[in-house]
């Protein structure tokens, strides 16, 4: 689907939870990186637990979805429990770390249909302390809405004004920013209103225009990433169009049209990347494209164009291909079917149960997409692509607009005109589009242009017989409106045995209130404070307790994919506790409806709004295209205006002095109606009521006993939450500093910091690299820094700890004691004497956003933030305080290992986790520290015991801290002393001593292969194929230097004789290949260019030419500081095939001695990997992971040439090279382990293996969903 739907609003109280995916139907597979736009207004809020400042988004922030001001990030344990994708991911140095929670999807469940593609380069977080992003998600669960009511003005009452509180006044010189005279009440009021009615600025450099035969493009330059470009063809197409008996074909459309162009295929030598989705609205295919290549200077636009005028208008639909795609579709479709997709589908399904969006999935139906032929699907072809249905974007480094335009009309030009002539243009249906809501865009590029081209003259009395729909999609909703009980939908159970937690959804629906106007903006700023306040109420008031719930979620978005605004309050909690968790929910909306939020309040999410915003408005030309093209796409879909991310503050800021308290408290009362004034006559009438509850809990004593509840009751515990007493919130004291400047000069009195040399060898305290701009320093008391200084961001920065240990430090009697102390230190949340309510507001003012994770090796805390009003001192005091003072607590340590548990008793009832979880535990000899700790270890855990196990790694010389940003040499080394130096001073760490050793389990072993069986209602299957690998620096478990081995191996030499020139330019490579070899980083180098050739070959055989399989990939974990690593193969498939696809698995990965590399393999496996180092080096939060153990002791072979050589290394890299990174990775029968996960009604009894050509998948399986799990995936 499209880019991310807008979101007003999104509060989430909680553990991280998973977003939901999306409801498209791609053709192609989505890099990891992609993720979708955040839904909020001015850029998506964190994801993952991380301690930010909840305001600091703009709007996006502060609505951002995780409350903790610490989110724990950590690794908790075995791959199997982060998303499939990043199963087998970890930590490293030279590979992009995902950043913090800096850019969060809130799965807004009207904006599901977000493009998961987006991926912004401007991250925008929500400051928030500590949040978790343990390697493994602890609550799958997502809550993400909040709802805004009408309210009278509150009546809270005023904190003491104490000199180190913050001022609860207005943020200084908004009024005066205003050119609007609000002194004398009548003129100020004319004036006001008539400044509110007039329109926003539209985009000063988006240019629109229209081809004679309908097509609508669009074209803007932009400079990142350099000399690349996007071009996107959405066809306004999708499964809402299809008849009856035609459910899923332009999903199947999509597959046939972009796998089967050729002219696609020629693109794929240049360093262009393809893919396309289908939704319910819409179909795009996209091609990501260099402006030129290396060989050539010649211009590809023309050829990415007439790549995409053959994949729209003119496929060819070779029985052939369609067959192929056929087969990989049923797949898909089979792993599609997870419990959190049918969880979406019953939500989508009562959602929208008057239109056919609730029956009409991308995906479509397994018994017609066997049947349909080429003929059938051309027909559908015919009646619906043509080029005045269709918009095509360009966004990207295109410097000349006219030739851009001139190339348009030459390729598309004739397409549609052989027969009809040119359809009349429909204003409305490209309306202006995009938003105030440019702060809520990670990217934030938004506008409507100002340089809208006139359609191309045409004959107004002739139209065409294909005319595009002026309203997508084109369904009519019933709208939640005032009515009387009688008329209130009864709200609906959805049960079922794979679930473990008890969720339910609230949902108000109402018309997109398109963002125009500086009015419309206004009102989109009031609710964004407004639901501020509920996000950080709910988390802060009872995180500091044992709350019955585990997550709220307030979310007001808009959605173009639906054609409708959602509010949507979700709530989810153990099964034991959910009437105490609704009741608490809407207690909490009822006391903001009635009482407002405060002047304090209204104060400080509006300043921290502002500060969002002016530091996105900073960053105005370090939006990647992509996510311009996004945020337009969506605009587009809403019809809101489009601006650019200064006129989006400009106008922020216009609007911000003229909002009062007593009408942000009205505005966003209404919003909460439907919740607040439930069963009321008065009150909106919820849209649907979707509980999704487990068929059996596990009681303690008692086992697994039957979970029954009943619609009655869960009107009762809303209506329970309605007699609850209320109160009005008290004002909070908000320090504005938590180490004062007596503090400071007592520490740098006591502990002396200083800057030493950075090792006995060299008496140097400061080393600085000129071409990298990278400067290493290290402290008095032990600790290592690196920094770097970068424009790349405007004003922002980012900073990381490193602390050697994580996982692999748990003795044997503490086994889960890291990443159950990384969580209780981010439940907890508290520092000093400070509250966990103080340390959260520090973040919002500051605009702080800090996530703390911990990882097999590793623990790290990461830090986002804004270098206005001291924001990188006031990070690194939070760091400091962390390190120093944390505090400790009994109910925090509860809640973690409660977490934990239910996190581990629910593994069962995921068949990937399961299967995969089930792998580790075989591979790695049953060590607990690779895999979610077990009920007993958990058990046998205090907080006393995994308090030792974090803090004893916090020690000086195990440390190494990374900072990158926009600051002063003399303001980061001013920081580093103060904050850093006056740590205490390190003391011997014995970190590694007291671990127990890692081993694979000898071999050979009955566990080698082994198959988990899962009862379900539906048929899906899984399979992960493991082995050993060294790490990244050529160490392997047994012990083995891998540099001994090769160094003996010479480079070839060809003994014939040839020209001075050719044997000059021989020698020169021969030189760089011993350069490679000799370099610490050969095997990370080799080990990253044999994957992508490993997954190429994946693709082509297990997927397009034998179709056992949608989905397959290789992944390799090496590690940096313990000595081994892992490959892992993971596949889906149907439980007739899987076993096929397991072998034919194992056949390609030992299949690179019998089928040779090719140059064209290894030459395509480095330009992806170029291009993509090329456009993260754009990025902070890359430099980090760049930066990350350039002085670690523990990681000696990491210096900066693994930095400076990077490039060069991958382009001196040989087949030859490539061939002795593979040797390394046992592949044999003896060190191969596998695990096949099958679900079925017949679970544990046995299935038949499918014969040749069968085709027995997903029996009646009807994809059908609310969330984005149910768009399609990408093709490729």
């Amino acid at each position: 689907m499209a880019g991310s739907a807008s979101v007003m609003g999104c509060v989430v109280v909680g553990p991280p939870q998973p977003r939901w995916s999306s409801f498209r139907e791609d053709s192609h597979r989505r890099t990891p990186a992609s993720r979708r736009s955040n839904l909020i207004i001015l850029r998506p809020s964190p994801s993952s637990c991380s301690l930010a400042c909840p305001t600091s988004t703009t709007f996006q922030s502060l609505i951002s979805s995780r409350p903790p001001w610490l989110r724990e990030v950590g690794n908790g344990g075995s791959r199997s429990l982060k998303k499939k994708s990043s199963y087998w991911n970890h930590y490293t140095s030279n590979e992009h770390v995902a950043e913090a929670p800096l850019s969060k999807q809130h799965k807004c469940i009207s904006c599901f249909l977000n493009h998961p593609r987006s991926c912004s380069s401007i991250k925008r977080f929500v400051p928030r302390v500590f949040s978790d992003k343990s390697t493994f998600p602890l609550l799958k669960h997502t809550l993400d809405n909040v709802s805004v009511k009408r309210v009278r003005v509150l009546n809270a009452t005023v904190g003491p004004d104490e000199p180190h509180a913050a001022s609860t006044a207005w943020p200084d010189g908004i009024l005066e920013k205003q050119g609007l005279d609000l002194v004398d009440p009548e003129i100020g009021r004319a004036e006001l209103e008539g400044f509110l009615c007039s329109e926003l600025p539209s985009h000063p450099k988006l240019y629109r225009g229209q081809l004679k035969n309908g097509l609508r493009y669009l074209i803007l330059p932009n400079k990142v990433p350099p000399n690349r470009f996007e071009a996107h063809m959405e066809v306004h197409v999708g499964s809402i169009d299809e008849e009856d008996d035609e459910q899923g074909i332009a999903h199947m459309i999509e597959h046939v049209a972009f796998l089967g162009s050729k002219k696609r295929e020629k693109l794929l030598g240049t360093g262009a990347r393809s893919n396309a989705y289908t939704d319910f609205h819409h179909t795009v295919f996209h091609i990501h494209s260099p402006t030129s290549t290396k060989d050539s200077d010649g211009d590809l636009l023309p050829f990415v164009l007439d790549a995409l005028n053959e994949i729209a208008f003119h496929p060819k639909f070779l029985a052939s291909r369609v067959e192929k795609e056929r087969r990989a579709i049923l797949s898909e479709l089979q792993m599609m079917n997870t419990i959190e997709y049918r969880v979406d589908c019953q939500l989508l399904q009562h959602l929208h149960s008057e239109n056919k969006l609730s029956k009409r999935f991308p995906i479509g139906l397994e018994e017609q997409i066997k049947k349909w032929d080429a003929d059938k699907i051309r027909k559908f072809h015919e009646r619906w692509y043509f080029p005045a249905n269709a918009t095509l974007y360009i966004v990207g480094d295109i410097d000349n607009i006219s030739k851009t335009v001139y190339q348009i009309e030459a390729i598309f030009g004739q397409t549609g005109m052989e027969n009809e002539t040119a359809a009349a243009p429909t204003p409305s249906a490209f309306g202006a589009m995009a938003s105030f809501l440019v702060p809520k865009l990670s990217v934030g590029l938004a506008g409507s242009l100002s340089h809208d081209r006139s359609p191309i003259p045409v004959d107004q009395s002739k139209f065409t017989k294909k005319e595009r729909h002026a309203v997508r999609p084109p369904v009519k909703h019933n709208w939640s409106l005032p009515g009387s009980n009688e008329d209130m939908k009864s709200p609906q159970i959805f049960q079922h045995e794979l679930l473990q937690n008890f969720s339910i959804n609230m949902f108000c629906k109402i018309p997109v209130n398109k963002v125009q106007t500086y009015g419309d903006l206004r009102n989109v700023l009031m609710k964004r404070i407004f639901l501020s306040a509920l996000h950080f109420r709910i988390n802060t008031r009872y995180k500091s307790s044992n709350p019955p719930f585990t997550s709220i979620e307030l979310d007001h978005s808009d959605s173009g994919r639906e054609g409708c605004t959602v509010t949507t309050l979700t709530v989810t909690a153990e099964p034991k506790n959910w009437q105490s968790a609704i009741k608490v929910a809407v207690q909490e909306v009822r006391r903001l409806k009635e009482f407002g939020v405060t002047k304090g309040e209204l104060a400080r999410y509006l300043d921290a709004l502002l500060k969002d915003s002016e530091q996105l408005a900073a960053m105005i030309d370090n939006v990647s295209s992509v996510d311009n093209l996004d945020f337009i796409m969506e605009s587009d879909a809403l019809g809101h205006m489009v601006m650019d991310q200064r006129q989006g503050h400009e106008s922020l800021v216009a609007v911000a002095g003229t909002v009062t308290l007593e009408e942000v408290n009205s505005t966003g009362a209404k919003v909460l109606e439907f919740i607040s004034d439930f069963g009321k006559p008065t009150a909106p009438l919820p849209a649907a009521i979707v509980a999704c509850v487990p068929t059996k809990v596990h009681v303690e004593g008692s086992g697994e006993i039957e979970f029954k509840i009943s619609p009655i009751e869960i009107t009762d515990a809303i209506k329970a939450g309605l007699e609850e007493p209320i109160e009005a919130e008290p004002e909070l004291e908000v320090p504005k500093e938590l180490i004062s400047s007596s503090q400071l000069q007592k520490l740098r009195v006591e502990r002396s910091p200083s800057f030493i040399p950075l090792s006995p060898e060299v008496n140097v305290t400061k080393v600085y690299d000129n071409e990298t701009g990278i400067t290493q320093l290290r402290l008095s008391n032990g600790i290592p820094v690196n920094y770097k200084i970068s424009r790349n961001e405007a004003r922002g920065g980012v900073m990381r700890l490193i602390v050697g240990g994580g996982r692999a430090a748990e003795s044997f009697e503490s086994r889960g004691a890291v990443v159950v102390g990384v969580r209780t230190l981010s439940e907890g949340g508290r520092v000093g004497n400070f509250s966990r309510e103080q340390v959260e507001l520090f973040c919002v003012n500051h605009l702080i956003n800090c996530s703390l994770e911990s990882t097999e090796e590793f623990i790290c805390m990461e830090f986002r933030f804004t270098l206005r009003d001291n924001g990188m001192r006031a990070a690194f005091q939070l760091l400091h305080m962390v390190l120093e003072h944390s505090v400790w607590l009994d109910d925090a340590f509860d809640r973690a290992r409660q977490l934990y548990l239910s996190y581990y008793r629910s593994i069962p009832k995921s068949l990937e986790r399961s299967t995969a979880h089930k792998l580790m535990l075989a591979m790695l000899n049953g060590d607990e520290r690779f895999v979610e700790p077990s009920p007993k270890s958990l058990q046998n855990l205090t907080l006393q015991s995994v308090k030792d196990a974090v803090m004893n790694q916090f020690v000086g010389d195990n440390m190494e801290v990374s900072v990158v940003g926009d600051f002063s040499e003399e303001d980061i080394e001013s920081c580093i002393l103060d904050y850093m130096g006056t740590v205490r001073a390190s003391r011997d760490s014995e970190i590694e001593q007291q671990s127990s050793s890692i081993m694979f389990r000898s071999y050979p072993s009955d566990l080698q292969f082994q198959q988990v069986f899962l009862k379900d209602t539906d048929e899906r299957a899984c399979a992960y194929i493991a082995g050993p690998a060294p790490n990244r620096w050529g160490f392997t478990i047994e012990g083995k230097d891998l540099f001994e081995s090769i160094n003996n191996i010479s480079v070839d030499d060809d003994e014939e004789p040839q020209s001075e020139s050719l044997s000059e330019m021989k020698d020169c490579r021969k030189d760089l290949q011993r350069k490679l070899r000799n370099h610490p980083l050969f095997f990370g180098i080799t080990m990253g260019l044999l994957a992508e050739i490993i997954n190429s070959r994946l693709f082509t055989t297990v997927r397009d030419s034998l179709g056992l399989t949608y989905d397959v990939s290789f992944e390799l974990s090496l590690f940096d500081r313990l000595k081994l690593g892992w490959y892992v193969i993971s596949v889906t498939s149907t439980p007739g095939k899987v076993y096929k696809a397991v072998d034919a698995c194992k056949n390609v990965l030992r299949g690179l001695h019998s089928s040779k590399i090719a140059q064209r393999e290894l030459d395509r496996a480095k330009r992806t990997l170029l291009m993509r180092h090329e456009a993260e080096t754009k990025a902070n939060a890359y430099w980090l992971g760049l930066l990350a153990h350039l002085q670690a002791s523990t990681v000696p072979r990491k210096d900066i040439s693994c930095i400076k050589d990077l490039t060069s290394l991958y382009e001196a890299a040989t087949i030859e090279d490539i061939y002795l990174a593979y040797e390394q990775l046992k592949v044999d029968e003896n060190s191969l382990y596998s695990c096949i996960g099958i679900a079925g009604a017949q679970a544990a009894e046995e299935i038949s293996v499918e014969e040749e050509e069968s085709d027995e998948g997903l029996q009646g399986v009807i994809p059908a969903g609310r969330g984005l799990s149910t768009m399609t995936r990408p093709t490729t």
